[in-house]
């Protein structure tokens, strides 16, 4: 799976430099609780740097993963203020190896609301740092 390898180093280091590199420019992301795809390298690096800082906490684990070449699905459970996620990253790579889409579902519905939560507060601190 060498096309996952560049966002598992990004999982284990969370460095955005790495985000950088393994971005397409064009990239589009679909976020489990805005419903307009978000579409850039700019947009989609502070979602995702959000992300990490919401949802990888110690209890973060990727439990499985369904790899198609260019497109991977992989599943993920963590637990947010005691209410237990589990949702799926699906994400599709260019010939290149850079991430084109890459799209989130999170369930339960606790779990969402939960999100939405502290993605919005995240996302305003990451702003207001500029």
């Amino acid at each position: 799976m060498p096309h996952l390898d560049g966002w598992h180093e990004y999982e284990r280091t969370k460095d955005p430099a790495v985000l950088d590199r393994i971005l397409h420019p064009d990239v589009v992301f679909h976020s489990p609780v805005v419903h307009t795809p978000q579409k850039g390298k700019q947009i989609t690096t502070a979602y995702l740097i959000a992300a990490t800082k919401v949802l990888f906490s110690p209890e973060f684990r990727y439990v499985r993963t369904f790899d198609c070449g260019e497109r991977s699905v992989l599943e993920f459970t963590t637990v947010l203020d005691g209410i237990v996620i589990n949702g799926v990253d699906m994400i599709e790579w260019d010939a290149e190896g850079r991430i084109t889409d890459f799209k989130v579902m999170v369930r339960p519905l606790q779990a969402m609301n939960k999100l939405h939560a502290l993605m919005g507060e995240m996302l305003q601190k990451m702003a207001a740092k500029g």
